[in-house]
């Protein structure tokens, strides 16, 4: 095998393909990163049997061949390479020469006949829609998906598409995350992201409503094709939680209050607030206004905002970052806290409508 590409488009596709590769793994190939020519183009790759993420990019091609070679090592030496074009040649027992200007490499690879097939993504379960949108949904969302593995189905993004809108799910046991947009033309369809898999899909995706996403499903993978690079991951198997049955139905309360305010009302009370130190955030809304409390070990913090709320006061405690989480995902200036008593989950929602929603579990508070 023997090739010319531009070096920092090799670079650029490294860093893409680089957060795939496994970084101990009892295959040695899965450490590294798989290369092989096609035609005009050099196909780049990396798997770690869950997630996979390839791309290509232009390259000369002398002699066709395919060879994997160390992820770290072979990174290292392209960014520090000083020319502009890197020549790069596949000889026999896989000794691979880099060169560029007057810097000269040779490492050894691995065969690639020990790399993996990547699983074929083929079907008419099929969608496309905004990166921007997309973009949007996953970084409203994924915060409340859980670390915890004892439910399986819950580490991952919940998506459901039916004929005229899609909508993400995530649920930690604490929290709830729901965000829905219109589409059109779309088959019906649902399954389980996982939430390492959406974190690379919302680093590759832009902020642009105009250019779009191509997500494909079978019943075990998903595709996600973004900008020529593609990403393949497994899907989580299972019934996700009935995140319905969660919502309260019967909370009339609403509170209208300025999201940055709150953020920045929680961040004082985070001060007394850390992983040695615990204690919850107490929200009094009434009267027009919220006050906050927080009293730990170290000290005792209150704070008061404005805000458009019943006169009758009600008192609620959050987990602190529970309830900073959720109003860094909201998307506008001002949302609406629907309540119903200290101990009823509270929705946050916008002004209008309910294109996001956002449950928060209370904290039960103890008496002073």
């Amino acid at each position: 095998m023997k090739f010319t590409c531009n070096r920092e488009l090799l670079s650029d596709a490294l860093n893409k393909v680089t957060r795939a590769v496994s970084p101990r793994s009892t295959i040695a190939a899965l450490e590294g990163i798989y290369f092989r020519t096609e035609e005009c183009s050099l196909y780049i790759c990396g798997y770690n049997l869950e997630l996979g993420i390839s791309t290509k990019i232009l390259a000369n091609i002398y002699e066709e061949g395919s060879i994997v070679l160390s992820n770290k090592l072979f990174c290292e030496i392209v960014r520090k390479m000083p020319g502009d074009e890197l020549e790069i040649t596949c000889g026999e027992n896989f000794i691979t020469t880099i060169k560029s200007s007057e810097a000269e490499y040779s490492i050894i690879g691995i065969s690639p006949s020990d790399f993996p097939e990547l699983p074929v993504i083929e079907g008419d379960r099929r969608i496309s829609v905004s990166q921007g949108m997309l973009k949007s949904m996953i970084g409203q969302t994924i915060f409340a998906v859980s670390d915890n593995d004892t439910r399986p189905t819950c580490t991952g993004s919940l998506f459901e598409v039916s004929e005229d809108k899609i909508r993400i799910v995530s649920v930690d046991g604490f929290r709830l995350a729901i965000r829905t947009e219109p589409i059109t033309g779309t088959v019906k369809m649902s399954f389980i992201v996982p939430k390492r898999t959406l974190e690379e899909v919302s680093r590759l995706l832009e902020d642009d409503e105009e250019k779009r996403v191509e997500i494909c499903a079978t019943r075990r993978h998903i595709e996600f094709v973004i900008n020529g690079c593609v990403i393949i991951s497994r899907l989580i198997e299972g019934e996700f939680l009935d995140y319905h049955n969660a919502i309260p139905q019967n909370t009339t309360t609403e509170v209208r209050v300025n999201t940055r305010r709150m953020i920045e009302a929680t961040e004082r009370m985070n001060l007394l607030i850390s992983d040695a130190i615990k204690s919850p955030v107490r929200c009094i809304f009434g009267n027009d206004m919220v006050q906050f409390q927080c009293r730990t070990a170290i000290g005792a913090a209150t704070d008061r905002l404005s805000a458009e709320a019943p006169n009758e006061p009600i008192e609620i405690g959050f987990n602190n970052r529970y309830l900073m989480d959720a109003f860094r995902a909201v998307s506008t200036d001002e949302v609406r806290l629907v309540l119903g008593t200290p101990v009823t989950p509270v929705k946050v929602l916008p002004l209008e409508g309910e294109h996001f929603l956002f449950l928060l579990l209370p904290v039960r508070l103890q008496k002073d």
